[in-house]
């Protein structure tokens, strides 16, 4: 007869269990906490990849809006949950990317706390003013402030807001006020009533507010034309030549969560984002591109974009706060 090795035999032992875990899971509802505000971006792809997840499991998946503090509470939040794949970031490159170099200390670890679970979608975001603001065009912003130095203000309820209006003082040589907010939503709130004079956010935040005629779009961050607004010009072409910002979404689950789990939710979401429900509720209304990843091209991406925000912070002149 065979005989094993003890330490072998063990081994496989402790993998049943895992092994059974994933395949009964998810066995209860699973919550998506998320860093920003309900009616953000990333509140909207969580909600529509959420729907998608109950339709292949039949589980609930409850969306946890954890807003304010640049997504420290969402993401302190997440990283000490038990690590068994029934809570998940929804975040975006604010907490995972930006946020290590805006912050002299962070209350987590963006890449030890977190097991990556995978990307789910990158886009542009759109400069908007109100309509009662003089400049109507990317140029005449960039005139009236240079103008006037430290006149006019910029909101931001995120840090791929924030860092698009502080690229764009870097590269048009200007100099504005910025306002920081808890989320895109309420500096648009601002926005609306006059407080502040312009922000840039992500498209599904403003772009609304364009069609309807309460704010003015001045150019898109992306390096080509949003499909969604095809008659804005991107902010390179209207007047600060090779300007680009952009953002993107991923999942991410608490450290040492088993990698059949975790496994188990890369194949959920990105079979979520790339249904034709998620790309009806949230891609294609929001002009955002299905971009997913495995587990491990997740870490090879962040640890490359970790990499781009830290010397846009440091080009900026950006001091941590």
């Amino acid at each position: 007869m065979t005989r094993f090795p003890f330490t072998v035999l063990a081994a496989a032992l402790a993998i049943v269990p895992l092994l059974s875990q994933a395949q009964a899971f998810p066995d209860k509802p699973i919550t998506f906490v998320v860093p920003f505000a309900a009616g953000t971006a990333t509140d909207q792809i969580a909600r529509a990849l959420g729907n998608g997840v109950t339709a292949e499991t039949k589980q609930p998946v409850v969306i946890d809006n954890k807003a304010g503090a640049s997504g420290f509470i969402a993401s302190q939040q997440v990283a000490k949950a038990p690590a068994d794949g029934y809570t998940v970031l929804i975040t975006t490159n604010t907490t995972h990317a930006a946020n290590e170099h805006l912050f002299k200390k962070l209350p987590y670890d963006p890449v030890k706390d977190y097991a990556p679970i995978a990307a789910l979608g990158k886009g542009g975001q759109i400069m908007v003013v109100n309509p009662s603001f003089p400049a109507k065009t990317v140029a005449e912003f960039v005139a009236l402030a240079k103008k006037e130095p430290g006149k006019y203000s910029f909101g931001s309820g995120s840090s791929s807001s924030r860092m698009a209006g502080e690229l764009l003082q870097q590269m048009a040589d200007i100099k504005l006020l910025h306002v920081p907010y808890k989320s895109n939503t309420l500096a648009v709130t601002d926005l609306l009533g006059g407080q502040i004079n312009m922000m840039i956010t992500d498209t599904a935040t403003g772009l609304p507010q364009v069609k309807s005629g309460k704010l003015r779009a001045l150019g898109v961050s992306s390096a080509t034309r949003s499909p969604l607004a095809p008659d804005v010009p991107t902010i390179s072409e209207a007047g600060v030549k090779g300007y680009e910002m952009g953002y993107w979404f991923a999942a991410y689950a608490p450290a040492k969560t088993p990698p059949a789990v975790v496994k188990r939710l890369n194949e959920l979401l990105v079979k979520a984002a790339k249904s034709e429900a998620a790309k009806a509720a949230f891609y294609e209304p929001t002009g955002t591109e299905v971009f997913t990843t495995s587990p491990e091209e997740l870490a090879k991406f962040q640890a490359g974009e970790s990499q781009k925000w830290g010397r846009i912070v440091k080009a900026a002149g950006i001091e941590a706060e």
